[in-house]
């Protein structure tokens, strides 16, 4: 038996934030956004809600839909509740797991969710009393950003997923996965304090506690690894890009994903495209762009799909899966 993805559900915050608002914030033209981001608006979360509830929104209903015990919670996400404990920790009091289960949090940034994804595939191959793990990813952008800074701004969103891992017949699940990671180059994302280096002073809001990232770098680096990631997971499912029926990219930006999609050489019309509605989601991305295209248009048997990330770190991660 391999391993798979089961079931997958994501949960957005009820508050848009347009990029009226943001060329408020930030001073900038809302124009000026459409032309760089392709994002048009995206949902942020009230103070009450913090990352553990986002979580929890998401993995609920992949609870209330399988029978199945679920015996381990993975979260990625970067802007967790408090250093510790883990915000996964959190989640499975919010959602009420009703036994002790394992339950952490990865921090690859916005590849986390790719990262958690093969670690629920390692704990459920190497566990064979194990019958479901939850890979959840979950971020709250909104809390970490510099609203005067419209480069950053104007991206990101507040939005929460997961996924229901289970084994699956041999010719199915998780056929390949790649992950790196660049640390010559994790200046280009970063937020500095928080951490033993550089404690935040105590006030809310204190700018070394703020989202900051070099763009144009990021995007250079993206469209020079991305690719070789890929091609590495494709290598282990032995498939060729054109093989693929469908790619969730990491919704960095929509220009960002088009771009990423070109030089993949994926057939631009297969790939998902959530970026304009919610933003980027960090660690979430990946798989709410896959519920919403499967409430969209839905899944079919034996579907081959190729889900990729790029994140600071900096981090990539391509994983391939047959559904």
């Amino acid at each position: 038996m391999n391993i798979g993805i089961r079931d997958v559900a994501g949960y957005v915050p009820s508050n848009i934030i347009d990029n009226d608002v943001i060329a408020h914030w930030s001073g900038v033209d809302e124009q000026w956004i459409v032309d760089r981001t392709g994002i048009h608006e995206r949902r942020y979360a009230p103070a009450s809600e913090n990352t553990s509830a986002l979580a929890a929104g998401a993995v609920k209903p992949l609870l209330d839909r399988t029978e199945c015990p679920v015996d381990a919670l993975i979260l990625a996400t970067s802007t967790p509740d408090q250093p510790q404990p883990a915000t996964a920790a959190m989640v499975q009091e919010l959602v009420g797991f009703g036994r002790p289960v394992p339950a952490f949090d990865v921090n690859a940034v916005c590849s986390g969710f790719l990262y958690a994804l093969d670690l629920g595939r390692s704990l459920l191959a190497t566990h064979h009393d194990w019958t479901a793990v939850v890979v959840a990813g979950a971020d709250k952008y909104s809390s970490i950003m510099n609203a005067s800074d419209p480069r950053t701004v104007s991206l990101f969103g507040d939005g929460a997923s997961a996924v229901l891992l289970t084994r699956v017949p041999d010719d199915h699940g998780i056929m390949g996965v790649s992950l790196i990671t660049d640390g010559h180059a994790s200046e280009l994302v970063k937020v500095p304090g928080g951490g033993c280096r550089q404690p935040a002073d105590g006030s809310k809001g204190s700018p070394e506690t703020r989202f900051e990232m070099d763009g144009r770098a990021v995007m250079e680096w993206s469209l020079a690894n991305l690719p070789q990631v890929v091609e590495s997971a494709l290598a282990e499912a032995a498939l060729n890009p054109e093989d693929i029926d469908r790619v969730f990219l990491h919704q960095g930006n929509a220009i960002m994903v088009r771009r990423l999609a070109e030089a993949l050489g994926v057939d631009r019309s297969h790939v998902a495209l959530t970026a304009p509605r919610f933003g980027n989601t960090a660690s979430a991305s990946i798989p709410l762009t896959m519920s919403a295209d499967r409430q969209r248009r839905g899944f079919a048997p034996s579907e081959k799909f190729l889900l990729a990330s790029v994140g600071g770190g900096m981090t990539a991660g391509a994983a391939v899966v047959t559904w």
